[in-house]
């Protein structure tokens, strides 16, 4: 029995479109890595780090990004990090959370620099980064998670959109019973279009 070629053969074509005009191997990247080469990927955050009394207590860190009226772009969040430091001197538990919320107002800010990601970039973030030791009042919670003692980082590939007149908080809040050195950290990472 002969081997026909089963596509295309002379006496009988397969007609074909080619349709993908791509002539070299695809090659797929977050928007971040073009944000970071262009020179508009941005981040900010702080520590909060006490050392508890004898009876313990809690540690608060909120990071606010908002982006003021008339500011002419977007922000696109891109990835949120930071974590909870414990160092135990006495036995104690532990609990710790992570809220990113919607607008709201800090207690007593005060204001973060914004870093270009890329080192060679003269351009500066029209965000404004604000700190604060307690949760923010009067804000929407977006996502609400548990943490355990440790780092965290979350990409969300601009996901959380952030337009002129709007801003978004991540809380990171860390509790002991019994008294303790604790450290909680928060860091938004974006770029701006």
């Amino acid at each position: 029995m002969p081997n026909h070629n089963v596509f295309n053969p002379l006496t009988q074509p397969v007609y074909t479109s080619n349709t993908n005009t791509y002539t070299a191997p695809g090659i797929i990247a977050p928007p971040e890595n073009d944000a970071g080469n262009s020179g508009s990927l941005f981040n900010s955050g702080t520590t909060n780090s006490t050392t508890l009394g004898l009876l313990g207590g809690s540690v608060i860190a909120t990071v606010q990004l908002s982006n003021p009226l008339g500011s002419g772009r977007t922000l696109y969040v891109s990835r949120l990090s930071g974590g909870i430091t414990v160092a135990l001197n006495l036995l104690s538990s532990f609990s710790g959370s992570m809220v990113l919320s919607a607008n709201g107002t800090l207690a007593s800010p005060s204001t973060l620099p914004s870093v270009n990601s890329n080192l060679s970039s003269t351009n500066t973030s029209v965000a404004i980064v604000r700190f604060s030791t307690a949760a923010p009042t009067g804000a929407t919670t977006l996502m609400t998670m548990p943490l355990q003692a440790g780092p965290f980082s979350s990409s969300v590939f601009g996901s959380y959109v952030i337009p002129p007149g709007q801003a978004i908080n991540l809380t990171v809040s860390g509790s002991l019973s019994v008294g303790g050195l604790l450290a909680s950290t928060a860091y938004f990472t974006w770029w701006e279009i």
